[in-house]
């Protein structure tokens, strides 16, 4: 079991002993530190706080605890209840709220629970303000309000129409074109609130939907995480449903992986790579994703004399690189879409919208756009170094040791040769280089990646 602190909030598992893993006393202590430096820094009174929750069990238990300790503190909470990870980033600027917490633990299993903190433009908040809230619970520097000056807390049952309306409006969503269609599609939502959200706007789009594990009952059917050896079932299902489209989502909605209508994958990595094709032939512009993800994207902007930059990982830094580079789109190869002209913030709901546009207008079925595309393959791998070996170090030797290939050292060391690349990324917590590679074939990276780690121990 475990506990996981770090800037972007506090994840860990349901029960044990208190700061080993995730207990109504680290709930209630993470909860207070976040209101009070938001108390702290907006030095106001009459805060408020948008709370939102994925289907997890635990989630009805720490929902309680976190409302409960923010009025404690006098801080006004608005309640989503059961919502997505992209409705409450929507929703805080749209209530004019002070901040947001979220609660899911994303693609982890269901003892997993977390708490992600968002400042008021519904955004996660930066690496500074996450270390503040750290050194505030860990000093556990909390002042309670008396009981005149309690919070009030309210819910507000409106957000997944709220946020879907919002879809709707946007210029490249073309509800039309996709009603036209008539298309079937199959949702795996793996018991969680896609379940609720995505057939809501399935059905402004003129969609059937085919539900599959829809029920927000917190009851994972499958490991939760939307990778190829998770998802046998949809792809049968979309066989012997003859649907047009399957969708996969993770809990909490920000991961969008598609499965075409013979029941192959369409990749996570090109969910992103399809939704920039679309944008990006209608307006020229830049596209942002890490250094971790698929060379399609880099591709495609180049097919339509766009530019592409890369960022470190983490959704953070593609957030702050598109807003340096004024991105038309952005995001992270994991199914993660982030569309800047409804907010900062991965969301799979207007990935689904503007994706079935893209479908629509190329009056294609999904494998024949999937094959429009260049076909990469990745591999990932990790070497374990013993802990007197600079970690760092290493990395400098293997960078000056391709120093005549194109080099990003952004976030680790990243080569990129003519054909494929590889990224070498240290562990934070242990040490472990990662190793990630990207080729024409599953055999090329895979290689790649066991010459990367036989070069490391030549180096060591």
């Amino acid at each position: 079991m475990a506990l996981i602190k770090s800037i972007s909030g506090i994840r860990g598992t349901i029960g044990g002993k208190v700061d080993d893993n995730l207990t109504p006393l680290d709930v209630v202590k993470f909860s207070a530190a976040f209101g009070t430096w938001l108390q702290t820094n907006k030095n106001k009174k009459n805060l408020t706080i948008v709370v939102g929750r994925d289907a997890r069990i635990s989630g009805k238990m720490v929902n309680s605890l976190v409302c409960a300790t923010l009025q404690g503190l006098g801080i006004n909470v608005i309640d989503l209840g059961l919502s997505t990870t992209p409705t409450v980033e929507v929703m805080v600027p749209k209530l004019n709220a002070d901040g947001g917490i979220i609660l899911t633990a994303s693609h982890n299993p269901k003892e997993w629970n977390a708490l992600k903190l968002l400042n008021e433009k519904g955004e996660f908040i930066n690496s500074e303000n996450g270390a503040d809230v750290l050194k505030l619970a860990e000093n556990e520097a909390f002042n309670f309000a008396e009981v005149d000056d309690l919070g009030s807390y309210e819910v507000d049952d409106t957000a997944f129409d709220i946020h879907i309306q919002q879809i709707l409006d946007l210029p490249m969503v073309d509800a039309e074109a996709i009603r036209a269609k008539n298309y079937k599609v199959v949702l795996d939502a793996v018991n969680s609130t896609g379940g609720i959200a995505i057939p809501m706007l399935l059905e402004k789009l003129g969609c059937e939907t085919v539900k599959l594990y829809c029920e927000p009952n917190g009851h994972f059917p499958h490991n939760p995480e939307p990778l190829k050896e998770h998802l046998g079932d949809i792809c049968e299902l979309m066989k012997t449903e003859k649907a047009d489209v399957g969708i996969v989502v993770d809990p909490d909605v920000d991961r969008l992986a598609l499965v075409d209508e013979n029941g192959d994958l369409f990749g996570e990595e090109y969910t992103l790579v399809a939704v920039a094709d679309y944008l990006l032939k209608h307006k020229k512009g830049v596209a942002v994703s890490n250094l971790s993800s698929s060379r399609a994207l880099r591709d495609v902007a180049i097919k339509h004399d766009s530019e592409y930059f890369a960022s470190a990982v983490g959704e953070v830094n593609v957030v702050n690189l598109m807003k340096e580079k004024n991105a038309v789109i952005g995001g992270e190869g994991n199914g993660g879409i982030i569309y800047p002209d409804l907010h900062y913030g991965r969301d799979s709901l207007v990935g689904v919208a503007l994706f079935l546009t893209h479908l629509a207008k190329e009056n294609k079925t999904v494998s024949e756009l999937r094959a429009t595309y260049p076909s990469y393959f990745m591999g990932k791998k990790k070497i374990q170094l013993t802990p007197e070996i600079d970690v760092d170090s290493l990395l400098k030797k293997m960078e000056k040791e391709y120093e005549n290939e194109e080099i990003s050292t952004i976030d680790g060391v990243k080569i990129d040769f003519e054909s494929n690349w590889v990224h070498l990324r240290k562990s934070n917590t242990e040490p472990i280089i990662r190793i990630y590679t990207e080729a024409f074939s599953q055999e090329e990276a895979d290689d790649l990646g066991d010459k990367m780690i036989e070069k490391i121990k030549s180096l060591i």
